[in-house]
């Protein structure tokens, strides 16, 4: 595993306030919320970006990682009022860690374009 905060987190050797892991899968809240619920989404292996990602190998784990925000959205009591999911890709795109994570982001009303 990779030296990333987030591989940190991962094996808990920096703490977190996690809200949802399964075995494949991490969630915890953002250290610099941009809404009220601001949770990331994390799968345990290392991917530094989208870009490395296909449809063959990442389905199944892409899946349980929607999974695990529509579960944490009910949780959240943001489910029936509407969430966003967002996937940043490379320094333009605004990441900052580079290791895959999908943004849970509700308890406010969304803006368009996002910025």
């Amino acid at each position: 595993m990779g030296n990333t905060i987030f591989s940190k987190i991962i094996n808990k050797e920096i703490p977190a306030e996690i809200v949802y892991e399964s075995k494949n899968v991490l969630a915890f809240r953002d250290i610099n919320p941009q809404a009220p619920t601001h949770i990331l989404i994390i799968p345990k292996i290392e991917i530094p970006t989208v870009k490395e990602l296909n449809g063959k190998d990442h389905a199944p784990l892409l899946g349980e990682m929607i999974d695990a925000a529509n579960i944490i959205a009910r949780n959240e009591n943001i489910s029936e009022s509407g969430f966003r999911l967002v996937f940043n890709c490379g320094d333009h795109g605004g990441q900052e860690v580079y290791h895959l994570h999908m943004h849970l982001l509700g308890g406010r009303q969304m803006k368009w374009p996002p910025g």
